[in-house]
């Protein structure tokens, strides 16, 4: 039984979770938040899908319909948004690092006035690929090749599948990054659980970094956002979907990408021991959603993103897909003062 989780909201502001599976979807009764049902899973020493089985179903409900609704929120949440920590991962997938040493290339090409140098041996993209593809996989036990690491925001920062993206006003892009998320709930003694996966689009300023790929870090400081379904249970092998982007309601961009450990340099083991190494990332009672990085961009193929463009993520064996509309954020001014 493939399980997925998703978190409601009604029109009245009570929030209630959803389970689905191939035979249909319900409501589960008592059942608030996510994170809540992940709790209790952690404290009895069961699984979540022994909690989901365990909770007595409410009505029937019609997914689709409540997604076109607006009425699906993020499949996880925390009612304190400094408790919820985004991060990720990048150069973890087959292929992945071609774009990112074009964009380094190239800005370093820029740099030195096309000088001989500028395009002799490995960007440094390419290296940590590589070393990745050597040691991203280690055996059970080993220690592997820690991969990029990003901080990416707190809770503040998650979007509500259907709802906009925003860059904020000073941004010189906003583009879409299809992936996959894995999402973390620590337990009261310091060890994380995942809770499962949801297909993600890890939103980001690809001009930003391309300037100087030492700005990689102000380039991830956006929002993201999670698809409707959280999948519980074992991490599947290969993952394929789509990414597209419409514009006036017309495809301007569509591509397939490819997700899983089967596509990947990196084992999802190896990427979360090496993020929750730090004991900062093992606070009991903290969300963790962790982006595990992508290969297909359409800002690699020249695309321009403008607002009111609809990013567009669908992948099996999720069974929603996560749309988002491109925004700008009002201008702000902030203003140090001097205590």
């Amino acid at each position: 039984m493939t399980l997925r989780l998703l978190q409601h909201r009604s029109e009245d502001g009570r929030r209630s979770v959803i389970a689905a599976t191939k035979a249909g979807a319900w409501f589960l009764a008592g059942a608030t938040t996510v994170r809540a049902l992940a709790a209790r899973a952690i404290a009895e020493g069961i699984t979540l899908t022994d909690v989901v089985a365990a909770t007595a179903p409410g009505p029937a409900v019609d997914i689709a319909a409540e997604l076109a609704a607006n009425r699906l929120i993020a499949p996880i949440d925390h009612e304190d948004p400094a408790h919820l920590v985004m991060s990720g991962t990048g150069l973890t997938h087959l292929g992945s690092a071609e774009g990112r040493d074009q964009m380094h290339r190239a800005a370093a090409a820029a740099a030195q006035s096309g000088t001989a140098s500028s395009g002799a041996g490995q960007t440094d993209s390419m290296r940590m690929f590589l070393e990745g593809v050597v040691g991203g996989k280690p055996a059970a036990g080993e220690t592997g090749q820690q991969p990029e690491w990003f901080y990416k925001g707190d809770g503040t920062a998650l979007v509500a599948p259907g709802a906009p993206l925003s860059m904020p006003a000073f941004a010189q892009d906003g583009g879409e990054e299809p992936e996959l998320a894995g999402i973390y709930l620590i337990g009261p003694d310091g060890t994380p659980f995942r809770l499962g996966l949801c297909v993600a689009n890890e939103f980001s300023d690809h001009v930003t970094e391309r300037h100087n790929y030492l700005w990689l870090a102000h380039s991830k400081l956006r929002q993201a956002s999670l698809g409707p379904e959280l999948l519980v249970g074992a991490v599947p092998e290969h993952v394929e979907g789509t990414s597209r982007i419409l514009r006036d309601g017309a495809t301007l961009w569509e591509k397939p990408f490819l997700s899983g450990e089967a596509n990947m340099s990196h084992s999802f083991a190896n990427l979360e021991a090496h993020h929750f190494k730090y004991p900062l990332f093992r606070r009991p009672g903290d969300v963790h959603v962790h982006f595990f990085g992508t290969a297909t961009l359409s800002f690699s193929d020249g695309v321009k993103t403008r607002e009111g463009d609809m990013f567009e993520i669908e992948a099996a064996p999720f069974t929603l897909p996560l749309r988002n509309p491109l925004a700008r954020a009002a201008s702000e001014t902030v203003q140090v003062q001097v205590l």
